[in-house]
């Protein structure tokens, strides 16, 4: 997965809608602010040793321990300096009838991205076609415009909520494929992530963030 950069909000999710620099959103960091998280990353360096089989990422003023074997960039040295994102997967039960699914996780800082929530109403909203998919209960599903990037993408949410559950997904390219979903939200103080996954995961939408929270947490994240 490529590393979020700065873009049109209007253009998210060009280039088949699930390069991250389609979400991603630069906000100016000033010296200052460079500066602060030089100096966290200063005061917490060696604070915390990765548990064995853990590598120790520090992502801002936050340090993660992550076990090795779930990162997808390679483990490299277990104490890097400051890391602009980390990428990693894990398998959970989330497919048809509890099947193990693959879920991709980048890690980043929050000014980087815009949780999928926000991009609902600021982007996605105003992209709709008129008609209505059938799909997961609980969720609504909207298709996007061709015009402005989107084509073959779909928007899964949950229109009942304050703060929703949002996904948008692209159309397998082969019927003996599944479609491909990216999510992303705002976790612990000045982290986000961005989720991407198969679509047959959206049926157990309700159970996503209950399965990832407690990895998150012990890793550090929440």
């Amino acid at each position: 997965m490529g590393s979020p950069a700065a873009v049109a909000a209007k253009r998210e999710g060009h280039s088949v809608g699930f390069n991250l620099a389609a979400i991603a959103v630069v906000v100016a960091v000033g010296g200052l602010g460079a500066a602060y998280l030089i100096e966290a990353v200063s005061r917490n360096a060696g604070a915390t040793s990765p548990a064995p089989g853990s590598v120790t990422r520090t992502l801002g003023a936050t340090t993660l321990n992550i076990p090795a074997a779930w990162l997808t960039d390679g483990a490299g040295d277990p104490n890097p300096g400051f890391v602009k994102e980390v990428n990693f997967a894990v398998r959970l039960p989330l497919g048809p009838d509890g099947a193990q699914r693959r879920i991709g996780v980048t890690l980043t800082q929050r000014s980087r991205i815009r949780p999928s929530a926000s991009l609902l109403d600021g982007v996605y909203l105003h992209e709709f076609k008129a008609d209505q998919l059938t799909g997961p209960p609980g969720l609504i599903g909207k298709p996007m415009s061709a015009e402005e990037g989107y084509a073959n993408e779909t928007v899964w949410y949950d229109p009942l909520a304050s703060a929703p559950f949002v996904a948008k997904c692209q159309a397998p390219i082969t019927m003996d494929q599944p479609g491909h979903c990216l999510r992303s939200v705002y976790l612990g103080p000045g982290v986000a992530a961005v989720y991407t996954f198969d679509e047959d995961i959206l049926g157990n939408w309700r159970k996503f963030d209950a399965e990832l929270h407690p990895l998150l947490t012990e890793i550090g994240a929440l």
